[in-house]
């Protein structure tokens, strides 16, 4: 009997491959209930780390009744408990001050996500610790965070490994910040940047070809600046949709030879894009899939002949309240796209009932759907 051994004593190492081993999640929960010892082999060998409030951050009045006050006091506890955390969501703390981000310095070497989405308080300050810290950093999500230019140095010059960027809605960073995060993380793949009003577009001058998803919804874009978002020619989804002061050819960069492996497209409300953009896109971008041009009023039968007879693995497209799609128009698409599966159309005054029943008949493999689909595209930490 005094030869025998138990499983108390295995080494930590032999526990941590056990409860790593476990595939059903109520095990693992419970694995720490046995002793301090398992709680203690349980606690490092979490990796994510999320709060209620995270999943309501899109709707206010939501956060406002879910907000949790995490100060710098509970996320030491909660770093100290967690030393190797891989996944951080602090969203929706909105009390969260500057100085609780120091205990990264200690605890942050494993991170390779971290998101402060609807952290007020968090300023540039903040991300110095994140930067020294957590240099294994790959996804940082900054929605409506609180920081310029400055901030986003810091990180571009300590995070080199960034890949996915969030930036939406911090409407203090410009073109400067974005070209230093261009320039010196060089495997960045997506950014969101929408409603970054102070945003041109200039600063991805010289982005990296890894470059494959932008969301630049309702940004001051410019002509220049569309041409440089698309001048690594890596880009596969791009979302420049709620631009209004754009004219003529003005978008017709898009399909002079750098987004050849455009895939994805927005372009809802570009109100008065005119043919010629639509043209050298539908002609320079032979890969897409999905168009939204729902309320782009400047496309006219010119632009649809081209889409109809250019683009050939289009299999979405978003036509909803375009006021000059004609039959001619809806004639070119019927006989042209053949891979085209979805049709979002509605509200559009210039068709006929004649037209759109023509088209039911000779394209029954198209759904049309009247009710617009919310334009998500795919999950950008994909």
């Amino acid at each position: 009997m005094d030869g025998l051994t138990s499983i108390m004593d295995l080494s930590d190492d032999c526990l941590s491959i056990i409860f790593k081993w476990l595939d059903c999640s109520r095990d693992r929960e419970s694995f720490g209930l046995t002793c301090r010892r398992w709680l203690n082999i349980q606690n490092l060998n979490r990796r994510s780390l999320q709060f209620e409030c995270s999943f309501s951050i899109l709707n206010p009045q939501t956060l406002a009744q879910t907000s949790l006050e995490i100060n710098s006091d509970h996320l030491y506890r909660l770093l100290f408990r967690f030393q190797n955390l891989e996944y951080l969501s602090l969203s929706g703390c909105t009390k969260l001050l500057d100085s609780g981000l120091t205990h990264l310095l200690a605890y942050g070497s494993s991170l390779q996500t971290l998101c402060l989405d609807c952290c007020f308080q968090i300023t540039d300050n903040g991300l110095s610790p994140v930067a020294i810290g957590c240099p294994s950093l790959v996804v940082v999500s900054l929605y409506r965070c609180n920081i310029t230019d400055v901030g986003l140095e810091i990180l571009a010059n300590a995070c080199l490994a960034l890949k996915h960027v969030n930036l939406s809605w911090c409407l203090r960073i410009s073109d400067l910040g974005l070209g230093t995060l261009s320039q010196r993380c060089r495997q960045l793949q997506a950014i969101k940047i929408s409603n970054c009003s102070n945003v041109s577009g200039v600063g991805f001058r010289g982005c990296s070809q890894t470059l494959v998803y932008v969301d630049a919804e309702c940004c001051n874009l410019g002509p220049e600046g569309i041409r440089e978002i698309v001048s690594g020619g890596g880009v596969e989804f791009l979302n420049i949709s709620g631009l209004n002061w754009l004219h003529g050819n003005e978008m017709a960069a898009i399909g002079n030879g750098f987004a050849a492996r455009l895939t994805i497209l927005n372009l809802r409300m570009c109100r008065s894009i005119g043919d010629e953009s639509i043209i050298a896109i539908s002609k320079g971008c032979p890969l897409l899939q999905e168009w939204n041009l729902a309320l782009c009023h400047g496309v006219r039968f010119p632009g649809w002949e081209s889409i109809g007879s250019n683009c050939h693995n289009l299999e979405k497209l978003h036509v909803s309240r375009c006021r000059n799609l004609c039959d001619r128009g809806l004639q070119a698409l019927r006989d042209g796209c053949r891979r085209l599966s979805v049709l979002y159309m509605l509200r559009n005054i210039k068709l006929s009932d004649t037209a759109v029943e023509l088209f039911k008949l000779y394209r029954s493999d198209v759904r049309i759907k009247g009710e617009e689909e919310m334009f998500i595209g795919p999950d950008w930490t994909a």
